[in-house]
């Protein structure tokens, strides 16, 4: 098979049906108005009408749509970027009320040009968000700020429900597949926000398919673990343009589910791996006990009962 049949032909697992339903339309309507970014249409999820119709969750993408990065397995436009929005906190809350969301991922184009990489604006936006939704658990999924370390205290100062960083891909291939970001200081970065915030789930990701071993991916893990990371994601690399880094091989899924059995078994909490799972894929359900119980409270109506432990399983 060549590259260009790699990139044309997909296996039967991977293709995916479209509910553009009413509710999804209303949403991505909303979205427009309120000039609001979402990862799940600018990375081109599979995805996104399961989370938006169905589960009631959402990845926005804040400081606008233009990266200063050119990572090589990203469809998210490269330029120079618009100055900053100061509303933008607030259409997003506002947004998570409206879509009456129950969990909500926040990311952001990196923003290199910024001395805090964002940060600021960041912790911001999850203030504004629990302000006006205080049923609702927050995860946030920054870029590694350049390894500006007072950054991430102002950051973590916001409390957000789970810390998401992503690796992307295993050691050796980090360089051909990200720009000027680099595997160390991707988990230095994770272990940071351990130290700042014990309490708070740490959670990284992986796109298999570019060319990795089985050897490697395990490795990959070991490193996470070994940086007190929580949560992992395992997914499939698709090729979002001809311009972009080629598919080496697809995963069949009993493969995805052999990775999470190895995951599990290795001490993560959570793990979620198939061929169309990404970052944020059923982030919902990784929340801590603690956040769960909020979403309780004030989405479900349940009195909170604190001498009682909430099985995370209750909200799949």
């Amino acid at each position: 098979m060549t590259k260009q049949q790699e990139y044309i032909r997909k296996p039967e697992w991977l293709k995916t049906k479209i509910n553009t339903n009413e509710s999804y339309q209303s949403i991505k309507k909303m979205m427009r108005e309120n000039r609001l970014n979402t990862v799940c249409e600018e990375a081109r999820c599979p995805n996104i009408h399961e989370c938006w119709s169905e589960r009631k969750t959402a990845t926005f993408m804040i400081l606008g749509d233009t990266c200063t990065r050119a990572c090589r397995f990203c469809a998210v436009k490269t330029g120079l970027p618009n100055e900053l929005d100061w509303n933008e906190p607030e259409r997003v809350a506002d947004s998570v009320a409206i879509m009456g969301l129950k969990h909500v991922v926040v990311t952001a184009v990196a923003r290199d040009d910024l001395n805090d990489g964002g940060a600021a604006v960041f912790a911001e936006t999850v203030r504004a968000i629990r302000r006006k939704n205080p049923g609702c658990t927050i995860e946030i999924l920054p870029s590694d700020m350049k390894g500006d370390y007072e950054s991430l205290f102002a950051l973590m100062d916001s409390k957000p429900d789970i810390f998401n960083h992503n690796i992307e891909t295993v050691s050796r291939l980090t360089k051909r597949v990200r720009a000027r970001a680099t595997y160390d200081r991707s988990l230095q970065l994770l272990k940071r926000v351990k130290e700042i915030a014990p309490d708070t789930p740490t959670k990284s990701s992986i796109m298999v398919g570019l060319g990795e071993t089985k050897e490697e991916i395990i490795q990959a893990m070991d490193d996470l673990l070994a940086h007190n990371v929580d949560i992992m994601t395992i997914g499939q690399y698709l090729q979002p343009t001809k311009k972009h880094l080629s598919v080496e091989r697809y995963y069949h899924p009993d493969e995805f589910a052999e990775l999470k059995k190895i995951a599990l078994e290795k001490g993560f909490s959570h793990c979620e791996a198939g061929p169309l799972v990404r970052s944020s894929y059923h982030a919902d359900e990784q929340v801590s006990a603690t956040a769960a119980q909020r979403r309780i409270k004030y989405m479900q109506g349940y009195e909170k009962q604190e001498d009682k432990q909430i099985d995370i399983t209750f909200f799949e």
